[in-house]
């Protein structure tokens, strides 16, 4: 499956976007799937997950309650939602995939062999 991450831009703290991630392929259905981000200088780390099976959430501390990871399966896309953006949060945000893990541990990036070209979030103070 190839990824194509979108919906990044420039907001103030305090505002809100939604990232998209559009899978093509006919597995996305069992594809485990997330959100990471990169900022300058900085380590890729991770943000968010979706398990395929049941579809349960997983987020870094940092984003918890402000950030929400959603899926759907057709239209074969995964979905950021982000609110109460703050400047700490800017970064390059990555989409990732990984086929039927099973176990799943979700926060390494070597968990994931599919990657999208990401996108640039900026939050101004």
């Amino acid at each position: 499956v190839q990824l194509q991450a979108s919906g990044g831009g420039l907001v103030q703290a305090g505002g809100s976007l939604r990232l998209s991630c559009v899978a093509s392929g006919r597995t996305f259905v069992a594809y485990n799937m997330a959100w990471f981000r990169q900022a300058p200088g900085k380590e890729r780390e991770f943000v968010a997950a979706i398990s395929w099976r049941d579809s349960s959430t997983y987020y870094a501390d940092s984003v918890k309650g402000r950030f929400t990871i959603g899926r759907d399966n057709a239209k074969n896309t995964v979905y950021l939602q982000m609110h109460s953006l703050k400047p700490e949060d800017t970064a390059v945000y990555y989409c990732a995939g990984k086929y039927y893990s099973n176990p799943y541990y979700y926060t390494p990036p070597s968990s994931y062999d599919q990657w999208g070209q990401g996108t640039l979030v900026t939050v101004s103070s």
